[in-house]
């Protein structure tokens, strides 16, 4: 017989019958259709959800719950002083910071740490200092400015 669109058909096995369930006692799923019988998944449109475990306690009241995160605690964004070295202006704020790149958001307090040297006599004004970048401004003839957060 010739290969013709005519007489095409699948190899034999390739096609399966779809499962005709709740048709009689003799067609295997027949009766419960292959659901057992009663329990919450036999009833029609059960689905329970991911999560749900019976009665068991959930793996997420399980696990023990650890650590604690400050609300107040303050997040500052470090500055080196050799960073400031670099900066052309002698009034230091954090929106001169932000303009020259060496910060990324003004939203966020700055604290000067004591890095590097400092030559010429820079006005900082942000929200924190160290000990060692106070001493080292003011030896350069500066002067450091704590402003509110």
């Amino acid at each position: 017989m010739p290969l013709e669109l005519s007489n095409l058909k699948p190899s034999p096995g390739a096609r399966k019958q779809r499962k005709r369930v709740g048709r009689g006692v003799g067609s295997g799923t027949g009766k419960t259709s292959g659901r057992g019988h009663g329990g919450q998944n036999s009833r029609s449109g059960a689905k329970s959800r991911p999560w749900s475990e019976g009665g068991q306690m959930p793996i997420q009241r399980r696990i023990p719950k650890r650590g604690f995160r400050n609300m107040f605690s303050v997040v500052y964004q470090p500055v080196n002083l050799d960073r400031l070295a670099k900066c052309q202006d002698t009034e230091i704020t954090p929106e001169v910071l932000r303009k020259q790149g060496i910060i990324k958001t003004i939203r966020r307090p700055v604290k000067i740490l004591g890095t590097g040297k400092l030559e010429t006599a820079l006005t900082v004004k942000v929200a924190a200092f160290s000990k060692s970048a106070i001493e080292k401004i003011e030896a350069a003839g500066g002067k450091a400015e704590v402003t509110k957060c």
